[in-house]
C-alpha cells in the first residue's frame, strides 16, 4: 500500500528483455533498501529484484508489461518512486494500490494563476469512478480531479511543489502516463455492478 507522495525522483538506468519479461533498473536513492521490497515505480507496484548503493533492478512480468507503459521506456527517463507505507505512517495522499488501471495520455496543459492544469483522455475503467474532487494517481502521484471536461477526460491541477518534486513538470501534449483510480470507487463500482 502507498500514498502517491513522491520520495524520489531517478533516472532510468538500464532496461532490456529478459524471455518474455523486462529488467528495468533505476537509480537508488536509499542506503537502505533490500531485495524484496515493494517500491511503486511511476504508479506500479515493484519488488525489488536486487539493490546496490547505486541502483535497484526490477524484474517486470510479462502482466505487468500488458498493463503498463514500461515497455516504451529508455536509459535517461525519470520515473516517480515511494516505498511502501509503515503501518502508522501519515496518509499524505490518498489510499493507493500501486495497480495499474490503463494508460492515460496528456490531451492538454495550461496554467491558472500559479497551478498548472493538465487534462487526461482515461481508460473507461478509470472514468467511470472519477468525480470532481476525488482521487486519482497520475505516474504514482497523489492528486484531485479539478475538473471533468468531457466524456473521457479528468482534468487534474498541478501546485508548485508538486512540479517541483515529480517528474509531472515535464508532461507534454500526446505523453502517456500511468492511472490509477481511487480505491473506493472501485470496489464501489465493482460492488455494484453485482447487485
Amino acid at each position: 500500500m502507498f500514498t502517491g507522495i513522491i520520495e524520489a525522483t531517478e533516472p532510468v538506468r538500464a532496461i532490456g528483455r529478459n524471455g518474455g519479461g523486462l529488467e528495468l533498473t533505476i537509480g537508488n536513492p536509499w542506503p537502505d533498501v533490500r531485495a524484496g521490497e515493494s517500491i511503486a515505480v511511476n504508479g506500479a507496484c515493484l519488488t525489488v529484484e536486487a539493490a546496490t548503493g547505486d541502483n535497484l533492478k526490477f524484474h517486470i512480468i510479462r502482466t505487468s508489461l500488458e498493463r503498463t507503459d514500461f515497455g516504451t521506456y529508455k536509459a535517461g527517463r525519470r520515473v516517480n518512486l515511494e516505498r511502501a507505507m509503515r503501518v502508522g505512517d501519515r496518509l499524505g495522499g490518498h489510499m493507493v494500490q500501486g495497480h495499474v488501471d490503463g494508460i492515460g495520455t496528456v490531451r492538454s496543459v495550461g496554467a491558472r494563476a500559479d497551478a498548472r492544469l493538465i487534462d487526461l483522455e482515461v481508460p473507461p475503467a478509470v472514468a467511470r469512478v472519477s468525480m470532481p474532487l476525488g482521487s486519482v494517481t497520475v505516474d504514482g502521484v497523489s492528486l484531485t480531479v479539478n475538473a471533468l471536461p468531457a466524456p473521457g477526460l479528468i482534468q487534474v491541477s498541478l501546485v508548485p511543489f508538486t512540479l517541483q518534486h515529480t517528474t509531472l513538470n515535464e508532461l507534454q501534449t500526446g505523453d502517456r502516463v500511468h492511472l490509477e483510480a481511487d480505491v473506493i470507487g472501485k470496489y464501489v463500482s465493482h460492488l455494484m455492478g453485482r447487485s
